[in-house]
């Protein structure tokens, strides 16, 4: 086997490679035998028949077709290890000459991992802030409670900025009605600021059975361009107009959530809210490391196959994201009146980023030894069947190599992160989740 080496621009290679009738003997004797096991060789059993006799009866094309795969992948990749490749993806074959007897020649176009010259660490400053639990801060979560518990009573008096207002409503600009803009028993809480500014105070006064008109201004930076920032006309009729209560804060509210006093509710809100704060700071600290890491860092250029590979990845999360909160990707893809690739074609940007960090944590793992053990893996498999082990499709999943792969990639990553943390911060992290960098989500399964 001979072969050429050319290198293109994106970090791509061309190998030209040259397999002699010698060298790709054997691939043919196997591919002879295989075909002798599918087809019927009058006077032997299958997969018995002699080469030659394979040959006469069913053809040296038929059997190079057979071996084609196999000569490409052998030759091939014994070439990238002679070279020393660290390619990426599945490489590009172009057949050029497949004659029996004669030489087989193909190429072969492959992306290569971009060499990363890493960020000095001892220029990478990162500070962990986290952010005091006010009183008022423990007020307001309070309140938030205290909301989640409002009893909504139906009224008959006009509507004040803190009551709730059912209307039935239909927009208009130039007389023309707007897409999407009537809403029947659409529910207005007064004293919350709508994503119309003014609607609200338009509303308030007005009691059942009232209609009013009047225009409002639609926010600058609505997704659609056709209304954004355009004079909108409103009809509105009242349905009914609901007073809201909610309960005081008192031993009876602290009671109800499973607390002895109020006292003891307050503390326990306090001690939630640090913990919060403190798992903040530790996510914010984890940002900041991997867009300065990245960003002090050299590239050569990123091969399209690794950003497409984290497109498709964020599109994935995207519809994971919906799914879970119930809402499906066509009504998400009308209501921002975009196409399915026109968000993929948004997702470059951060795709981009994303492998760059990936390429990053892949780096600083390789040149300080930082790999899983066999142990490592085991602990997270056995905590993820344990977290997931009514999920049929979860446990099924686990078996697959690759899952197995983007597991134990996820736990490399958590270590690059805490050994990062360690040189920059000279602390070890005090918190780090399967959601760090490089910016993926825990979707392993």
């Amino acid at each position: 086997m001979k072969y050429e080496l050319k290198k293109l621009g994106k970090s791509q290679v061309e190998l030209k490679i040259i397999v002699t009738p010698e060298d790709y003997r054997k691939d043919l004797e196997a591919a002879a035998t295989r075909l002798s096991e599918r087809a019927a060789i009058k006077g032997f059993r299958p997969g018995k028949a002699p080469y030659e006799i394979v040959k006469e009866q069913l053809g040296e094309i038929k059997m190079f077709e057979e071996a084609m795969q196999t000569i490409v992948e052998i030759n091939f990749f014994r070439a990238v290890k002679d070279e020393k490749l660290n390619t990426v993806g599945q490489p590009e074959i172009v057949i050029e000459k497949m004659a029996p007897g004669n030489d087989f020649e193909f190429k072969a176009t492959v992306a290569l991992l971009p060499v990363v010259k890493l960020a000095d660490l001892k220029k990478i400053k990162v500070e962990r802030k986290v952010k005091e639990a006010t009183d008022e801060d423990v007020k307001n979560i309070a309140n938030d409670l205290r909301k989640m518990q409002t009893k909504e009573v139906l009224k008959n008096d006009i509507a004040k900025k803190d009551d709730k207002i059912v209307v039935d409503m239909d927009m208009f600009i130039n007389n023309v009605p707007m897409e999407g803009g009537q809403a029947r028993g659409y529910q207005i809480y007064l004293n919350e600021p709508h994503y119309v500014a003014g609607l609200a105070e338009q509303l308030v006064g007005l009691k059942k059975d009232d209609e009013k008109s009047f225009t409002l201004p639609f926010p600058k930076e609505h997704y659609d361009k056709n209304y954004a920032g355009h004079d909108v006309d409103f009809k509105i009729k009242v349905k009914d107009v609901f007073t809201l209560q909610m309960p005081e804060l008192d031993e009876d509210f602290a009671k109800a959530l499973g607390q002895e006093s109020v006292d003891k509710l307050i503390n326990l809100l306090r001690e939630n809210l640090v913990k919060e704060n403190e798992h903040k700071a530790d996510q914010g600290v984890e940002v900041e490391i991997w867009e300065k890491m990245v960003a002090g860092s050299e590239f050569e250029e990123i091969p399209e196959i690794l950003v497409s590979a984290e497109k498709h990845k964020m599109f994935f999360e995207l519809k994971h994201d919906l799914e879970h909160r119930g809402i499906t990707f066509e009504k998400y893809l009308a209501d921002i009146k975009k196409t399915e690739e026109e968000i993929y074609q948004d997702f470059a940007e951060g795709a981009t980023k994303r492998a760059k960090a990936a390429l990053v944590s892949r780096q600083v793992s390789l040149d300080n030894n930082i790999v899983v053990s066999d142990e490592e893996l085991q602990k997270e498999l056995d905590m993820i069947k344990t977290m997931y082990k009514d999920d049929e499709k979860i446990m099924e999943n686990l078996k697959r190599p690759e899952v197995r792969d983007n597991i134990a990639m996820a736990v490399q990553n958590r270590k690059v992160l805490g050994w990062l943390q360690e040189q920059i911060l000279g602390e070890k992290p005090k918190s780090t989740d399967d959601h760090s960098a490089p910016g993926h989500k825990c979707e392993h399964c």
